[in-house]
């Protein structure tokens, strides 16, 4: 079903709660980590995933169940251990505490990301063969109205001078919500066109690719 983006709520992570270290993540159709000590952590959470699985890494999930030492991740299908090698999921794991929402959004919009291709000739082939390379960096580019007196004003300037991994959340109409992560760059300086109204941008250079759950 065609649907429009308008009524999207978004928000900026604004505190986060203590590094836990992950001494193991399983190979599961829903990988279940297991932590160093208690997470205190319940279904619903939002969590930052730092992994020796380079699909892993840098990625925001929802915590679908936990125990004291055990969180699992809601949709993250792990069987695969040729893509996530069986005992190198280990890193650490945190809790988003706050989130902060940033309205007046004018734009949301993502760049790049677009698959790659390597093209190769051989001397007994006589047709070039292309080989998929990969994906191109992905950036998001976030227009909003500018109002310095907004709570999310001060989140976006710490996030820029910080340049630390920052989570944001986009909520679509139907409550799917969209999760990023990535390094923020914001210019507070607003632009100045006569009869529009003042803007603002951030950039936003992800570091792991989205996650997307249906509700």
């Amino acid at each position: 079903m065609v649907s429009l983006p308008n009524g999207t709520q978004y928000a900026i992570a604004s505190a986060y709660g203590p590094v836990i270290a992950v001494s193991a993540a399983s190979n599961a159709a829903e990988c279940v980590l297991t932590t160093a000590t208690a997470s205190s952590y319940a279904p619903g959470d939002l969590v930052e995933l730092t992994s020796g699985w380079t699909r892993a890494n840098a990625r925001l999930f929802r915590v679908k169940a936990a125990a004291t030492t055990s969180v699992t991740l809601e949709g993250f299908d792990t069987t695969s251990t040729v893509v996530f090698p069986a005992g190198g999921g280990g890193g650490s794991v945190r809790k988003i505490t706050a989130w902060v929402p940033m309205p007046y959004m004018m734009s949301f919009e993502l760049s790049g990301g677009d698959p790659k291709f390597t093209q190769q000739e051989f001397i007994d082939v006589q047709d070039e063969l292309s080989f998929p390379n990969g994906f191109s960096a992905t950036s998001v580019t976030i227009t909003l109205a500018d109002d310095p007196s907004l709570p999310h004003h001060a989140v976006l300037v710490g996030a820029s001078d910080s340049q630390k991994l920052t989570g944001v959340r986009a909520i679509l109409p139907t409550g799917s919500p969209l999760l990023y992560n990535g390094i923020i760059g914001f210019n507070p300086t607003p632009t100045m066109v006569k009869g529009q109204v003042m803007a603002v941008k951030a950039g936003l250079a992800l570091q792991g690719r989205v996650v997307r759950y249906a509700s």
